[in-house]
């Protein structure tokens, strides 16, 4: 198999639960890259009220190296306050530059540190870690990558120990002459309130020394929260009466100040009147369910919820659920249970509603919407989780 086309070509996941299959999942090739982004310092920014800053800027590096991949296909997964992309030799040294300046960008905005790193996937290997991908079908316009063996951790524990980061960080200062493309990120919804009182942004990790006994705890953890919360459609965080076209600075300003041709005030002014009239059409457009050639704009927001990357997998389970107190108490009742027999870590924050960053390529093609708890979400649950693997003895061997 060609090493570039690699994740094109992988067999395409339809059911969620194929994630614990060991072999639906295919090794990447020993000549790529694993992409590790984060925000140093993301839970003061985030306690500071950052929390929509955090995300978009957890997005852009994604943003930024498709945008260079252009049509090549690469698997890639949003973790809130960061990111993980895999990329072939071909897309090696343009992606590097790309995100230096998407660093300097995030310092410049926000006086925000994006630690940005790459681990060369041969790297992995002879430290006796693997690093295998599958492809799920999420919607007809996307499809999202999941990630087995713990290599994808071991990367992120490379790029953050202090001891090898200086090995796998990027530390020089950006080219100037380099621009970063950031098309197709977006920010134009409002928060969206939980549909069942409460929106729950939780992570699980497995921690056997045996896969198949790890595929099977992820099995019945994914079983009982259907039990717990319901059919997919019930737990879905977003409902689609909920889901509302922001007009105010408040809600456009981070799009604005990353997006605009520069910080100089006219210029992020245009901008923001630009995305807000655009809003005020598309609010137009949905309202009246006009129907275009290319785009049906009454079935739009169906296409948005679609297209939502509330539940995935990257060494470990990530979901964004919606519920009630009730639901989240037998479920953190049955987590803890596991947790002290030994079967799992995990990590879990509440809130009252969603936050949504949108990468839109084509209205009505590809395009993906990733989906975080307010105040915090994945990021205070993964603090939520390291303290559980740090008052539990002994050691699991978790990666953070």
């Amino acid at each position: 198999m060609d090493t570039e086309s690699f994740y094109a070509e992988l067999p395409v996941l339809d059911n969620f639960l194929d994630i614990t299959t060991s072999k639906n999942f295919k090794s990447v090739p020993n000549d790529w890259y694993v992409i590790i982004t984060d925000i140093i310092g993301s839970t003061k920014a985030i306690e500071s009220g950052k929390y929509k800053a955090v995300n978009l800027i957890g997005a852009c590096s994604i943003v930024a190296v498709l945008n260079i991949a252009k049509n090549l296909k690469i698997p890639f997964i949003f973790g809130g306050d960061g990111a993980a992309i895999l990329i072939p030799p071909s897309l090696f040294i343009k992606s590097k530059y790309a995100l230096l300046a998407t660093r300097h960008r995030a310092k410049l905005e926000f006086n925000m540190d994006l630690r940005v790193g790459a681990v060369p996937v041969v790297d992995l290997l002879k430290a006796n870690y693997e690093i295998k991908v599958a492809k799920l079908r999420v919607s007809e316009n996307y499809y999202q990558a999941a990630f087995t063996g713990d290599g994808l951790s071991y990367a992120t524990q490379l790029i953050k120990h202090p001891e090898t980061a200086s090995l796998y960080n990027y530390y020089e200062p950006p080219d100037p002459n380099i621009k970063v493309d950031f098309s197709g990120l977006e920010c134009r919804w409002q928060d969206i309130p939980s549909k069942h009182a409460e929106t729950v942004s939780l992570i699980v990790k497995a921690i056997s020394e045996d896969n198949e006994v790890n595929n099977k705890v992820y099995r019945e953890v994914i079983k009982k929260i259907q039990a717990i919360y319901g059919r997919e459609e019930t737990l879905h965080p977003i409902a689609k009466k909920y889901l509302k076209l922001a007009f105010s600075y408040n809600y456009l300003e981070a799009e604005t100040r990353l997006r605009a041709k520069s910080n100089n005030f006219w210029h992020q002014l245009i901008y923001f009147q630009k995305i807000r009239l655009e809003n005020i059409l598309g609010w137009i457009l949905m309202t009246f369910k006009v129907q275009l050639q290319d785009v049906d704009w009454g079935f739009y927001k169906e296409g948005v919820l679609a297209a939502t990357d509330y539940k995935k997998f990257d060494d470990m389970l990530r979901m964004i659920i919606s519920g009630n107190q009730e639901q989240r108490e037998k479920l953190v009742s049955y987590l803890e249970k596991k947790y002290r027999n030994g079967n799992l870590v995990y990590g879990l924050h509440s809130s009252d509603r969603v936050l949504m960053t949108c990468l839109v390529f084509e209205r009505n093609g590809r395009q993906v919407h990733f989906v975080d708890g307010a105040d915090g979400g994945y990021a205070t649950a993964a603090k939520s989780m390291k303290q559980r693997i740090n008052s539990k003895q002994p050691s699991t061997g978790v990666f953070l």
